[in-house]
């Protein structure tokens, strides 16, 4: 027997049930759980850059699960259900992809065998953007403005690439990655600038436009910010590591000199590694 979708629902309102329930699922609400689904949400990233996929439908599971959560809270105080927020995306998806379903229902198709040229992706991209604008306009009590519904809960590096490309899509860009370089090394220097003045909250300050200029960088280039800085980490965590597994015991008494000296074998290592790799 296999567990389907109903089950799960079932099983969360037994969970909140406030007299058969689970004391601390009863004791969540929209605020506590937000944090849980930002870190499930990592989780899964971090099982599929790993190619982990044995273990994706489990965190994948554990992601469904905050919607699952959201869903139950927004059943008991009569908002909306799971059976809504199908209904919602199935709709929204639809009116966004007018190409893939020309008559605005699901059972529509585009023509068979009709290719997607460059121009027509181009065509798509901007239909898209449009009924998205479309959207966060007749939403907004307030006039639209191109950085709606950029989410205030995503990680600060995500957040300042996204504000930055959808201030882009108006025109407000470099024309080149030169500019951005340009940019990047100006904030570094009134980094500086503070640091010589001493002024640690001017500092902090900088050390902000300093990692936004970058961030705008990788999106110049057509990177990932997020999952560049979590390559970096992941990097330093496995040289670091080496470093601790040279020097054993003698990690705390060694010098900074020494522990550069195996930073940089590390290095050399991952190098020799990667060309074995390559090659």
């Amino acid at each position: 027997m296999r567990y389907q979708l109903e089950d799960l629902l079932a099983l969360m309102r037994v969970l909140r049930d406030p007299d058969q329930g689970c004391p601390w699922d009863i004791e969540q609400h929209w605020h506590s759980i937000v944090p849980h689904t930002i870190e499930e949400a990592y989780e899964v990233a971090d099982a599929i850059e790993r190619e982990a996929f044995d273990e994706l439908p489990g965190e994948l599971g554990d992601l469904l699960f905050q919607v699952v959560y959201y869903a139950q809270f927004g059943a008991e105080q009569g908002r909306f259900d799971f059976a809504d927020i199908i209904d919602t995306l199935t709709r929204k998806m639809i009116r966004r992809h007018p190409h893939v379903f020309p008559e605005g229902t699901l059972a529509s198709r585009r023509t068979p065998g009709e290719t997607a040229e460059a121009v027509e992706q181009r065509q798509v991209k901007h239909r898209w953007e449009a009924l998205k604008a479309d959207e966060r306009e007749a939403r907004a009590s307030e006039p639209a403005s191109a950085l709606d519904d950029v989410p205030r809960t995503l990680p600060a590096l995500s957040r300042a690439q996204k504000l930055s490309k959808r201030a882009a899509r108006v025109g407000f860009d470099w024309p080149d990655t030169r500019g951005v370089i340009a940019r990047i090394r100006e904030e570094l220097e009134e980094v500086e600038q503070a640091l010589q003045q001493n002024d640690a909250e001017h500092v902090r300050e900088e050390i902000g436009d300093l990692l936004f200029a970058t961030s705008n960088l990788a999106r110049a280039v057509g990177a990932d910010a997020e999952t560049c800085l979590r390559g970096a980490n992941a990097k330093f965590e496995r040289r670091f590591r080496f470093v601790e597994r040279a020097l054993g015991e003698q990690l705390d008494q060694a010098s900074l000199e020494e522990m550069e000296r195996h930073w940089q074998a590390a290095k050399r290592l991952e190098r020799e590694e990667s060309l074995e790799y390559k090659e």
